[in-house]
């Protein structure tokens, strides 16, 4: 009788490399539920259990999650992969290899899905894990200062609860593809995998296109308009693109990547403050040297200021002031608000050998995601977006978000670079008869506008609640009219509005819930969801406050018992939030 022996698939069989790593983890799984496999030395073939945990706010963790899944599955595992939001906390203690991948958001919150399990692991409850092996993979930014601050409180926890480390924990920035990749390598060694094979290729989201985030689609500008009117002290945009000929597609809720350029004159101010022409070559971050234009201009983040960049200018400059103040610390992190890579060239006089120098210590130009303000079944072959343009002033100079600025400048002469970015969570309900409760003040409106023409273009027949804000009616009433007609036709069933600034006492968003706080728990009731987008740092926590308030009120119930509707209601995913 013919045997098999893992792996099963050869490498010379008709398939892809994740179609390959897929077929031999199933029938790996197949063979040791269901019988022995003779491996060809009279020893049945297992597979060893390992628990895959995910946390995440915009879906990369899920992504790299399922990344992980795929590889081990090949290479003698029987992978379980979980939302934290859906695992259930009283196997833990039961588990031998537990690996988790998780992103960080706010003020070093944990993601949504990723609380309830955060507060257990760190509370008294959680029980010891003497028996667990375990390994964390931590996503963040480091422009923030709590970096990767959930993966690495959630590895100490796990230590302290005596678990076993099996591979330190890794803290990925933005670009997190490489890192992935070694602490993945790192763990199939440390767990004994039947062969380090390369982890498969993320072809998520993107099976029906050549294009996506190693290929951005270059898409033409079709309309590029100011929302605000005469008299805002804001300037918001209404950008629209083409996806004519890209093969690409999307959902309300989904994100766009766009792939930004650094403003022109900046660029040009940067390379003569650093003493360069700007036809010199220098090194770019993944490929051979450019003119020190073109790589200042696509390649580097030349805005945001890191210290790493600083210590560089301070070993290069005379300035006794600069080398004193990058020996303090908290002086140093003081130094880096609101300044940019041009500040401690200008004002220390820090000269560069080369451009190599200049370029070494900077961080690469990251793509900016937006919440997509469209439903494609209401504009086909095109994706909007709602920009909210940042400029401000700060130590005497003229400072300008790089993508935004570069949307709101663009005028229609060259491609935008974009890909989609999906999210599995932040959607519509599938039952079309479901009612939602909107919260997105400001540009937090846009996936609410798509969410809005979704269900006008699909006659869901479920009540829709918005609540949105801004400073004045006025000038600031984004999408004023559109909305306007959907109440008039019936699709909107309720908006409530807040505009700060239209009188003495400043309202917002949370306040219009709590006026309507009896109205909004009988629709919570009902079951409803809620969802929320815009600012992390205030908004989204004062709404949060409100709702868990508005519960305890008309729902009768205690702090406590508010605390575990709320829970509740982000376990059965209604409770969403895209906030940033």
């Amino acid at each position: 009788m013919t045997t098999l022996s893992a792996p099963f698939i050869p490498e010379n069989a008709p398939f892809s490399t994740e179609q390959r790593s897929w077929l031999n983890g199933f029938l790996a799984g197949l063979y040791s539920n269901h019988g022995d496999l003779d491996s060809g030395s009279g020893q049945s073939q297992e597979t060893r259990p390992i628990t895959i945990l995910w946390g995440s706010q915009t879906g990369n963790s899920e992504g790299l999650a399922r990344k992980v899944s795929k590889t081990l599955g090949g290479n003698g595992f029987a992978p379980a992969v979980f939302d934290m939001g859906d695992y259930d906390f009283a196997k833990l203690s039961e588990e031998e290899v537990l690996l988790v991948i998780t992103s960080t958001y706010g003020e070093g919150e944990p993601p949504d899905n990723a609380a309830a399990f955060y507060d257990w692991i760190m509370s008294d409850s959680a029980p010891k894990l003497e028996k667990l092996k375990y390994s964390v993979l931590a996503l963040g930014d480091k422009n923030y200062p709590d970096f990767c601050k959930c993966g690495i409180e959630i590895d100490q926890r796990l230590g302290a609860l005596g678990a076993e480390c099996l591979t330190p924990r890794v803290d990925c920035d933005v670009d997190f593809e490489e890192p992935f990749g070694k602490w993945l390598s790192a763990v199939q060694t440390a767990a004994g995998a039947a062969s380090v094979a390369e982890s498969a290729e993320d072809d998520e989201g993107e099976p029906q296109s050549e294009y996506g985030k190693h290929n951005p689609f270059p898409a033409k500008l079709i309309s590029n308009a100011v929302l605000n009117g005469e008299g805002s002290s804001k300037e918001t945009r209404h950008v629209e693109i083409s996806l004519e000929g890209s093969g690409l597609s999307y959902e309300p809720g989904d994100a766009l990547a766009v792939k930004p350029m650094n403003t022109p004159h900046l660029v040009d101010e940067l390379i003569a403050a650093a003493g360069f022409e700007p036809h010199e070559l220098a090194p770019a971050p993944h490929g051979d040297d450019l003119p020190l234009y073109d790589a200042l201009l696509e390649h580097y983040d030349i805005t945001v200021l890191t210290s790493a960049f600083v210590l560089a200018c301070a070993r290069l400059s005379k300035s006794a002031e600069l080398k004193e103040l990058v020996k303090d610390e908290e002086k140093l992190s003081a130094y880096l608000v609101g300044r940019q890579m041009i500040d401690p060239i200008v004002e220390f006089g820090v000269v560069f050998p080369t451009t190599e120098y200049l370029v070494a210590p900077l961080k690469q130009l990251q793509p900016r995601l937006y919440s997509i303000s469209s439903s494609p079944k209401a504009h086909q072959d095109e994706v909007h977006l709602t920009v909210g343009v940042v400029r401000y002033d700060s130590h005497g100079r003229l400072r300008k978000g790089v993508c935004s600025n570069f949307l709101a400048d663009h005028d229609g002469s060259q491609p935008i670079r974009i890909y989609f970015h999906p999210t599995k969570t932040f959607k519509l309900p599938e039952d079309a008869d479901t009612p939602v409760i909107m919260v997105g003040p400001g540009t937090g409106i846009a996936p609410f506008r798509a969410f809005l023409e979704e269900r006008s273009a699909t006659g869901a027949k479920g009540s829709n609640w918005l609540f949105f804000g801004d400073q004045h009616a006025s000038c600031d009433f984004l999408y004023r009219e559109e909305l306007e007609a959907y109440q008039e036709s019936g699709l909107l069933t309720r908006l409530d509005t807040a505009f700060s600034r239209d009188q003495e006492k400043k309202v917002y968003v949370q306040d219009r819930m709590k006026e309507s706080g009896e109205e909004l728990f009988k629709w919570l009731e009902s079951g409803a969801r809620f969802y929320v987008c815009g600012d992390a740092s205030r908004m989204a926590k004062d709404v949060d406050r409100a709702l868990h308030e508005i519960i305890a009120e008309h729902g009768g119930k205690s702090s406590d018992e508010a605390k575990a509707y709320v829970d509740a209601l982000k376990k059965e995913k209604r409770y969403l939030r895209d906030v940033y």
